[in-house]
């Protein structure tokens, strides 16, 4: 990695500007991000009065091979509507179960570029490119946009992509990135959970200290406020378009005021900032995101220069709190164990949580088992610690907890699960049985 400093500009065209925003996405918009299998809420989304519907191939979705092939077929009705339509396909990483091409296995991104992209002749959507790590990424998928387009027909650079800024090595690169996929992006979107994933997995081994629990990396903590500053500065370098994240409370529905006027100030917040669009994981959050997009929240300008330094000054969070380190371990295997069954998406404790916030747990929970990090009941969380609570919670032949031992006692962080479940066997036993 390269050493605290400016961030790497290095492969960049000169002067270069990204691709016009398209016209039926406009400023301040929310969007509603759906779980491409659960096509009733699909079905929701699209009369729900959204802005934009983005169908969800990553994050929120289970590739099982009934997944799969039901969405496909559900894609010429989704694409029939009337109404701004987005699609992420699965990361370039994802394999597609029980499928190979030329003897290696298939890659889900493109299976799902495919299918989105002929599902309903003369209506294609606009794309969002997920976990985007380095400017070789990005020209794969600059050569899958580009073979589409002359399969179809298309004039060149006539798609339209928003590249996600998810991991530490794209943030670190991200205007590289833009420029190789210049003839097609129109924006960033700042993933927060998957970027902070990153950010445990990627430098967890050479910390000393614990990171702070999820609850303790909100977007005030400075490290996250250089993460979004930088995404807009290049958006405003290049004429891009910046998009925030996802609003993704489950309000109470007996009292929703709290986490509503939280939705209307994070998106505040993000306006403030130079974002000019958001996701809602429901319905009930789109006039709340839309509220917090149109009233930006007073701020003052920033004065710190981002470098790598700074992006990865998060506090010393101390003693961590047990019953934290626990919910953490819960939430993993609640996630993981709800992929297996076919759902991607799940909502626990008033929150919307997918694999982004499991990935997230995932690497906390390896980074505080690797440096025995001190708990607040006086006692360590170490590996013996780890095996303990988490046989409280799940037996060690659930597919869940094989899995999430495999990645937390590994010596090394792993990539990404979907790709840890594939390689020990668990998504050819469990989504084909």
């Amino acid at each position: 990695m390269d050493a605290p400093g400016s961030l790497d500009t290095s492969g960049v065209a000169p002067d270069y500007r990204a691709a016009p925003v398209p016209d039926d996405l406009r400023p301040g918009r929310a969007e509603m991000i759906v779980e491409a299998s659960d096509l009733p809420a699909l079905r929701a989304a699209l009369t729900s009065g959204a802005d934009a519907v983005v169908i969800d191939f990553d994050d929120t979705f289970s590739p099982t091979r009934t997944n799969v092939a039901g969405v496909y077929a559900a894609l010429p009705e989704w694409l029939a509507a009337d109404v701004p339509l987005l699609a992420r396909p699965r990361a370039l990483y994802a394999p597609q179960p029980g499928l190979t091409f030329a003897g290696q296995p298939a890659r889900g991104a493109l299976c799902d570029l495919a299918a989105l992209l002929t599902a309903r002749p003369g209506r294609v959507p606009h794309l969002y490119l997920p976990k985007l790590e380095s400017a070789t990424q990005a020209r794969a998928w600059a050569t899958a946009l580009r073979v589409s387009e002359a399969y179809l027909g298309l004039n060149p650079g006539t798609l339209r992509v928003c590249l996600q800024i998810e991991t530490l090595p794209g943030l670190l690169h991200m205007d590289a990135l833009l420029s190789e996929l210049r003839q097609w992006a129109f924006g960033l979107n700042a993933g927060r959970w998957d970027y902070v994933f990153s950010l445990v997995k990627t430098t967890g081994a050479t910390r000393r200290v614990p990171f702070p629990p999820r609850s303790q990396l909100g977007m005030d903590v400075d490290a996250m406020q250089a993460y979004a500053q930088t995404l807009v500065d290049v958006c405003q370098l290049r004429g891009a378009q910046a998009v925030g994240g996802t609003a993704a409370v489950s309000p109470d529905p007996l009292n929703p005021a709290p986490a509503l006027d939280a939705v209307r100030a994070d998106k505040a917040r993000e306006a403030a900032q130079g974002f000019q669009g958001a996701w809602a994981g429901l319905p009930e959050l789109l006039d709340a995101v839309r509220e917090g997009l149109a009233a930006p929240a007073p701020t003052s300008p920033p004065t710190a220069p981002v470098t790598l330094e700074r992006l990865l000054a998060l506090p010393d969070p101390g003693s961590l709190p047990t019953a934290e380190v626990r919910d953490t371990l819960g939430l993993a295997l609640d996630v993981f164990g709800a992929w297996f069954t076919g759902r991607g998406v799940i909502t626990r404790n008033g929150r919307i949580e997918d694999t982004a916030t499991a990935e997230l747990a995932r690497a906390l929970l390896w980074q505080w088992v690797r440096v025995g990090a001190a708990l607040d009941d006086g006692t360590v969380f170490d590996r013996a610690a780890y095996r303990s609570l988490r046989r409280a919670l799940r037996p060690d032949d659930a597919p869940e907890a094989t899995l999430l031992d495999h990645v937390v006692l590994a010596d090394v962080a792993p990539a990404y699960v979907p790709l840890e479940a594939h390689r020990l066997n668990l998504t050819e036993r469990i989504f084909h049985d």
